[in-house]
């Protein structure tokens, strides 16, 4: 059974009551404190200390501190006034049980209404947490359809303006074709004005000079030896294609590398998801290229990127493209996708013939730096020496070549 501890002082203003109760040499970390607005208890083993306030007080003003083994009580009054007494008579017993269990279920409602409201604010900085992520992501999704619509209004103005350059063009050669029907009519006229009729004096003096002449002629030609005969003689010439003579060519592996090219340009996918949004220019792999190529060309290689994939998944058989995107890897430091689409570029630029050998070259160039950029010199070599066999009067290839040799052998740094 705990100790009663009677030992306590209180005092009071209108408006504050303060009790001091001894804590008899407990530790702070022992003391349990329960109130309510007309109840106090402070239990602090074997000890107990129960006040049943005769006035009830504001419990969320009031406060305590305990420390230098004694607990100080500041309660807030609801009422401004002073008190006769601190509690109530203790005799009445059944009086003590109700206001204890009343005061109990009120901290009860008051730890489930805490806990009720701390569950609502849980949800709700949950429900804001969500909302904002919500916002993110849609002005994420918002900033990247901006670009896209920026990116396809630059890319239909750069098409407007190609359509209205291939108009211009078009009407300066309707221009200078009717100039050149209006110099032929002109020529027409005026040689019809040469061959007007004459009159009948002018007639009779030319035939006079004509007869004079032929006279003339006549004499001096009795001396002159008979012409030679008229013959036509045909020449025709071996079509090529390629640049080299027909005697240094390997016609089988040309005919198959041109007929792999025409296969190339037929190979397109027309039933992709991304070609509806699309203009029927821009379902052109060549025009995607050449605007693959000039996004490269200003730096933008992200763009170039994006215009060079479409233009795969249009067709997947033309090796410039892969070539093209390889170089875009290679300025982006995406050295591994580099390897990847020059090695496809290469796979597809067989059977070697002259009429692909620059495009080989650029292809084992790219590949090449791009294992030297990793470090692996030994494959970045053999690319390499595979394009200076290509082209071996090239003399950058041939500089870089024996500088890849000689980080191999130890006599050159490795750094550019």
């Amino acid at each position: 059974m705990p100790l009663i501890v009677k030992d306590y002082t209180w005092t009071q203003t209108e408006t504050i009551v303060y009790i001091n109760v001894p804590l008899k040499g407990v530790k702070v970390g022992k003391v349990d404190v329960f109130s309510t607005d007309e109840y106090l208890k402070v239990h602090f083993p074997p000890f107990l200390f129960e006040a049943f306030l005769s006035e009830p007080i504001d419990d969320d003003k009031s406060t305590a501190k305990i420390g230098n083994g004694v607990a100080v009580f500041t309660l807030q009054k609801k009422k401004e006034r002073l008190w006769e007494h601190l509690v109530i008579n203790n005799n009445d017993k059944d009086k003590s049980r109700e206001i204890r269990e009343r005061a109990l279920l009120k901290a009860q409602e008051k730890l489930a209404a805490e806990s009720k409201a701390k569950a609502t604010k849980r949800q709700e900085e949950r429900k804001y947490a969500l909302e904002t992520m919500m916002k993110l992501e849609e002005e994420g999704r918002a900033r990247i359809q901006k670009m896209k619509d920026d990116e396809r209004e630059k890319a239909t103005a750069q098409l407007e303006a190609w359509k209205l350059k291939q108009r211009q063009i078009a009407e300066e050669e309707a221009q200078l074709k009717l100039q050149g029907q209006r110099i032929k009519v002109d020529k027409q006229s005026k040689s019809e004005k040469i061959h007007l009729p004459r009159t009948s004096d002018q007639c009779k003096v030319k035939h006079d000079q004509k007869n004079s002449v032929q006279s003339i002629s006549k004499k001096k030609q009795v001396d002159l030896p008979a012409p030679r005969s008229i013959g036509n003689i045909q020449i025709k010439f071996t079509p090529r294609v390629f640049p080299t003579a027909l005697r240094e060519s390997r016609v089988p592996e040309e005919e198959e590398w041109l007929q792999k090219q025409a296969e190339a340009r037929r190979a397109i996918n027309v039933n992709l998801a991304e070609l509806k949004d699309l203009t029927e220019e821009e379902r052109n792999p060549d025009w995607l290229k050449e605007k693959g190529d000039k996004l490269f060309a200003t730096g933008n290689y992200l763009a170039a990127i994006n215009a060079y994939s479409l233009a795969i998944k249009l067709n997947r058989k033309i090796p410039a493209i892969y070539s093209n995107r390889a170089a875009c890897h290679l300025k982006l430091r995406n050295l591994h996708k580099a390897i990847e689409d020059s090695s496809r570029a290469l796979d597809l630029l067989t059977p070697p013939v002259a009429g692909n050998a620059g495009a080989r070259t650029r292809a084992h160039v790219r590949r090449g730096t791009a294992f030297c950029e990793l470090e692996l010199y030994t494959e970045g070599l053999q690319d390499y020496q595979a394009a200076l066999t290509i082209d071996p009067q090239n003399e950058i290839l041939q500089a870089d070549t024996h500088k890849i040799r000689q980080i191999i052998q130890g006599s050159a740094p490795c750094s550019e």
